[in-house]
């Protein structure tokens, strides 16, 4: 769509970082506040009164949303034609982080910030609908965000969706068209396995996972009952939002804490501390 160096507005465009189903994302440098940014921008093909739409309801949905796990918008505008949503610029995704080892310590403190996110959108009657860890970014410090609410639903009586999601994380039942809070809850439970496991459950999802002998060895029975709960095929067996999985999540991990200190090797990156 754009060329390394074209100017588009006041932004550079330095590179492309992701494409999606209906937009691109290009890192770019802003040319009067001198600092690197994210653009979002739909492609030419999808850019209809229906899509502008969608983009328009994005925008307004995460101006609803202020919480330090939740990626901030800095501009939404009509940029030489084109409909561009500006975003602060991560250092990689989860997915990218996912590609080499983490320590228990890491593990627990970036559960914690996506639940955080998560249980902050649901207590605003907001479903995401595709949590994944390419929809989470994270920044120096160690700070995870949760970005893309593109699909997210405004949580009605009755939640109508049409499959929306990503398969793979995606919650059986919002396949079928029928997602909930609960939904969010499994996307959420198969990042954590994986963090902890180092494999990706695959569809049909069972229990045990693969991978589940390592995941007994690094953490609690607990916290295992945790995951399980989480992962269940079954709507009405998990957690009921974000919220409750979270006010779980923090009661049980103090004792996988405790279980590998003294596995950790001093000046490896510790566990931040987080109010809980």
């Amino acid at each position: 769509m754009f060329k390394t160096r074209q100017l588009l507005g006041k932004y550079r465009i330095e590179r492309k970082l992701a494409d999606g189903g209906f937009a691109s994302v290009f890192q770019a440098f802003d040319t009067i506040e001198g600092i690197h940014v994210a653009l979002k921008v739909p492609h030419a093909g999808h850019v209809t009164d229906k899509t502008l739409s969608d983009f328009r309801r994005e925008v307004r949905l995460l101006s609803r949303l202020e919480h330090p796990n939740i990626l901030s918008l800095k501009d939404a505008s009509f940029i030489d034609g084109h409909f561009v949503i500006v975003y602060p610029l991560g250092e990689r995704t989860l997915s990218d982080r996912l590609r080499s080892r983490m320590s228990i310590a890491n593990i627990l403190d970036l559960t914690d910030q996506m639940l955080d996110a998560a249980a902050y959108a649901h207590s605003e009657k907001i479903i995401h609908c595709d949590i994944k860890p390419e929809n989470m970014l994270l920044f120096p410090g160690h700070t995870l965000k949760l970005t893309d609410f593109g699909i997210a639903k405004i949580a009605q009586k009755t939640v109508r969706g049409a499959g929306t999601g990503t398969i793979g994380y995606m919650a059986p039942e919002q396949a079928m068209g029928k997602p909930s809070f609960r939904s969010d809850v499994f996307s959420l439970g198969l990042i954590v396995y994986r963090m902890i496991s180092g494999v990706w459950p695959e569809y049909p999802y069972d229990w045990p996972g693969p991978g589940i002998s390592r995941v007994r060895k690094r953490v609690t029975p607990e916290f295992v009952d945790f995951l399980k709960r989480s992962t269940d095929p079954r709507p009405r067996a998990r957690y009921r939002d974000a919220i409750h999985m979270q006010n779980v999540f923090r009661r049980v991990r103090g004792g996988v804490f405790k279980k590998n200190q003294t596995k950790f090797t001093p000046g490896k990156t510790s566990m931040r501390a987080r109010a809980a």
